[in-house]
């Protein structure tokens, strides 16, 4: 699953992260202080229930009508819940009610900042303040199995517990879209990212290879030539980050994640890539890159996918993206978007492109102040479960999907024409593939409904291609160090440098803004923040058994 971030800027997130460090070093232990070292402090049953290692307790649990307030650090947030199919179920089975409340990190900010925090909470980055603090806020998660629901204990993946495990022993919070190494190896995570084409633009111009830097830039001229209305070569929006031409591209390059030591590799200034972002260049003043791509949010990029404006997209976020190119595909039978090998690595290395990693994206975790911990327990474990990712995904078997003969599931033929036809409506009524708490790839795999008609040859184009990226997660400096302002200067000043490249209007303005860039390096401690990275990436490959 592509990430979505519900926060503005690198530069907005690490000052406000900068202010909820601050924030929790003065809170402290949050002003809940109900867990011992070994959760001696929980709140008993008082004969609720007995915990069973062989059932889940939400079967068990006789309290009715618990109510929790679950705030989501992002504005985006669905806040219904038992309005829909998916919640509505959740609601009967565990007999909870759950107002959500959204924000952004402000918001966090001003909850850390305050004596009574919310009974759960969600956030996106796994190196914040916040997340590296968890266990002076948040309740451990296997003192919360172990005292009311050991079953939690056989859905949680093992790799994921272990590589959220803090310093003192405990797991404080646990992602969605976590994959751990079995998940790459098995076959079922998508890929994401790919060189897509109009399927008529293709023909047109004689199916072409695109995969050396000559042959890329003869198709785009080609492109030109025959398709005067359409704009040759296009990419996500770039904003304040680096669109899909940053990471992505790097990964649909297969540049390396160390060096040959083992140390951390700055990809941006990876010869085999710089190559690239040249040709890129040379694409440009071609006159078949629009100055426009530059400027257009991701509102603008979407509504020209809908048209079919780009001939070819590099496109990162496959899945977020089906939307548009469904209703491009939907208008326009017989010249779909369609993934092809495009630019390959000039040294011979293979893609490896990434996806969610170990760290995943949303990361819940169950406060000090919770009212209810035992219930709230019993959440993560029945969303974890078979039962639970089956209705997020699915729904309920006979009323929204059937279990085929083959095992695989599909939804029935009136909830897919909703699906198709009225996906405001489906959104609002069913719920399936939005309220994603907990979720995971692999229960896609087995239905070939999980994603729309749009992006399936993509994801088929993508298989075998993929290569986790643990060693690099979560290997940014810690938030208020001096690495930590230097790196947010630089990330700021590479997005902007990537666009002055592919800019340039000739060689020597490129190089020369090469340069700028190599210097800001050394003059913002670039090798202390080097540094840093490689001795956490040397703990990662530790937490996972690398060697």
């Amino acid at each position: 699953m592509s990430k979505k971030t519900g926060t503005s800027s690198r530069k907005g997130i690490a000052v406000a992260s900068a202010v909820l460090a601050t924030a929790l070093a003065v809170s402290g232990c949050g002003g809940g202080g109900k867990t011992g070292s070994k959760g001696s402090d929980l709140p008993t049953l008082d004969g609720r229930y007995t915990p069973s290692a062989e059932q889940p307790a939400w079967k068990a649990d006789t309290k009715d009508n618990t109510e929790l307030t679950w705030y989501v650090n992002a504005d985006w947030w669905n806040t219904d819940f038992g309005k829909d199919v998916v919640t509505k179920k959740i609601k009967e089975d565990l007999k909870i009610n759950i107002k959500f409340i959204t924000g952004d990190d402000t918001k966090l900010n001003t909850i850390f900042a305050g004596k009574d925090k919310p009974d759960l909470i969600t956030i996106f980055d796994g190196n914040s303040a916040v997340a590296q603090k968890a266990s002076t806020w948040a309740l451990p998660l296997n003192q919360l199995a172990d005292a009311y629901d050991p079953y939690f204990n056989k859905v949680a993946a093992k790799d994921t517990l272990n590589w959220f495990k803090q310093a003192d022993g405990n797991t404080y919070g646990y992602p969605n879209y976590s994959n751990t190494q079995a998940d790459y190896d098995s076959g079922q995570i998508p890929a994401t990212s790919a060189f897509i084409i109009r399927k008529d633009v293709y023909e047109a111009i004689g199916k072409p290879s695109m995969k050396t830097q000559d042959e890329f830039k003869s198709a785009m001229d080609q492109i030109k030539s025959k398709f005067p209305a359409l704009v040759p070569f296009g990419f996500n929006a770039i904003g304040t980050g680096t669109g899909s031409l940053g990471d992505a591209l790097q990964d649909y390059l297969g540049v390396p994640l160390e060096d040959k030591d083992g140390n951390y590799y700055n990809r941006n200034l990876d010869e085999d890539y710089l190559s690239w972002v040249k040709t890129l260049n040379q694409v440009y003043r071609a006159g078949n890159i629009s100055d426009d791509s530059f400027a257009d949010d991701g509102t603008a990029f979407e509504e020209k996918v809908k048209s079919g404006k780009y001939a070819t997209i590099f496109m990162s976020g496959t899945p977020q993206m089906s939307g548009s190119l469904q209703t491009f595909l939907s208008a326009n039978a017989g010249k779909e978007y369609m993934a092809v090998d495009g630019p390959a690595s000039t040294v011979g290395n293979a893609p490896t492109l990434n996806q969610s990693g170990i760290s995943g994206w949303m990361i819940s975790y169950i406060t000090k102040d919770c009212k209810d911990p035992a219930k709230a327990i019993q959440i993560f474990t029945y969303l974890l479960s078979d039962e639970g990712q089956m209705l997020m995904n699915y729904g309920i078997e006979s009323e929204t999907y059937q279990v085929n003969a083959d095992k695989t599931v599909s939804f029935l033929p009136e909830i897919k024409k909703l699906q198709q036809e009225n996906a405001d409506k489906f959104k609002k009524e069913y719920r399936m593939g939005e309220f994603m708490f907990f979720g995971h790839d692999r229960y896609k795999a087995i239905s070939q409904d999980a994603f729309a008609d749009s992006i399936k040859q993509m994801i088929e184009w993508g298989k075998g291609k993929l290569k986790p990226h643990f060693i690099l997660e979560n290997t940014a400096p810690a938030t208020g160090t001096p690495e930590a302002r230097s790196l947010t200067a630089i990330d700021a000043k590479w997005n902007t440098t990537l666009v002055s490249l592919i800019r340039s209007k000739d060689d020597n303005a490129f190089n020369g803004t090469l340069e700028a860039y190599k210097s800001f390096l050394k003059d913002n401690n670039w090798d202390k923040i080097a540094e840093v990275r490689t001795a956490k990436m040397k703990e990662n490959k530790e937490k996972l058994g690398l060697k």
